[in-house]
């Protein structure tokens, strides 16, 4: 019996594109359903009735909720094929550290910087800009943050470039100017054609942006 792979999503969201770079990464066919997230579908509300959030990932009937989760439970079910995590345990472990500490921290310093204004939005970029240099250390020189595989964390770390754009230009400043190796690395993902083709192109995630700024007075 053939896999039956539906992916519950928001186009622009980051946590959506892990899972389908993931998904196209193992080369997994799925069927994508886009939610209207202020009338979320009976089936999200159905499949994720704790936290009522994109993504979910049904898989045979059966939901997995949270990016980090499914990336990993992606991983697990197709294993045949372009493994995510790294075989040694203490590889696996740092690189789910730093994908916590991009998941507690990286979102709501992006968020502060469009939807904040003055000294909120002045704290917001210095905050994140010691995030992405403190992971552009961790990168160092190698080619991805798992040596020369493209793996969980790069995933993990990747769909946030699409939102960069929106992130300079409500804040008025350079991501590349302060961490140029992690946008060398950045632009190194997006010439996979899973991560080129999952993530959507940053001016229309810019005009997105400005339409989250009207609806929450940040304009």
């Amino acid at each position: 019996m053939a896999d039956e792979v539906v992916l519950l999503d928001f186009w622009p969201s980051m946590f959506g594109m892990r899972v389908r770079v993931a998904l196209a990464e193992k080369g997994v066919k799925y069927e994508y359903r886009e939610e209207d997230l202020p009338n979320k579908s009976p089936l999200l509300l159905q499949m994720n009735p704790v936290h009522k959030k994109i993504p979910v990932l049904i898989h045979n009937g059966k939901p997995v909720c949270e990016s980090t989760n499914i990336v990993q439970y992606i991983d697990e079910a197709w294993k045949d094929k372009a493994p995510l995590l790294p075989s040694d345990p203490y590889q696996r472990a740092q690189a789910r550290f730093w994908v916590d500490y991009i998941d507690k921290n990286l979102y709501e310093a992006g968020r502060k910087i469009w939807a904040t204004k003055g000294e909120e939005q002045e704290a917001a970029k210095k905050k994140l800009i010691e995030i992405l240099k403190l992971l552009e250390g961790q990168l160092g020189d190698n080619t991805y943050f798992g040596g020369e595989i493209f793996g969980f964390l790069d995933v993990a770390l990747v769909t946030f470039y699409c939102w960069f754009f929106s992130y300079e230009t409500c804040g008025n400043f350079s991501i590349e100017a302060e961490c140029p190796k992690l946008i060398e690395w950045a632009k190194r993902c997006m010439q996979k054609e899973s991560v080129a083709k999952s993530l959507p192109d940053p001016k229309k995630v810019y005009e997105f942006t400005l339409l989250l700024k009207k609806i929450f007075g940040a304009e």
